[in-house]
């Protein structure tokens, strides 16, 4: 089992606008700020906001990604709404996934950083 993740940032105040908007629609609160970092969690899994420990300029990995499980659609499609309502970008709207499952129901944004996020469920409604 995962026990964290961290994605780069830039700017940690921006990215808490961001991620103070859709994490807690996929139960994660946010636990602790700092001036370099913004960690959430949920007490099964911590996420985290950071600035690089290397002072290097952040940077979002082509092709990865995090995925986040939703409890049903509307949780997903509340995950995207607020996401770019927050300065995240769309990078698939919310709807089946058949190429990976017939139930399979995801949306996917990327923060304002770039790095690419996804809420998903095969929850039926």
């Amino acid at each position: 089992m995962i026990h964290h993740v961290s994605v780069g940032t830039n700017d940690v105040a921006r990215a808490r606008i961001f991620y103070d908007a859709v994490l807690p629609i996929l139960g994660l609160t946010l636990m602790k700020a700092s001036a370099t970092s913004a960690d959430y969690g949920s007490g099964h899994l911590m996420f985290s906001a950071e600035t690089p420990l290397d002072g290097k300029p952040a940077t979002a990995g082509n092709g990865s990604h995090v995925a986040f499980g939703a409890e049903d659609r509307a949780m997903v499609d509340r995950f995207y709404a607020a996401a770019l309502a927050s300065g995240g970008r769309s990078d698939g709207a919310p709807g089946i996934r058949d190429q990976y499952d017939a139930h399979y129901y995801g949306a996917f944004v990327c923060d304002p950083d770039g790095n690419k996020i996804e809420a998903m469920t095969y929850a039926g409604k």
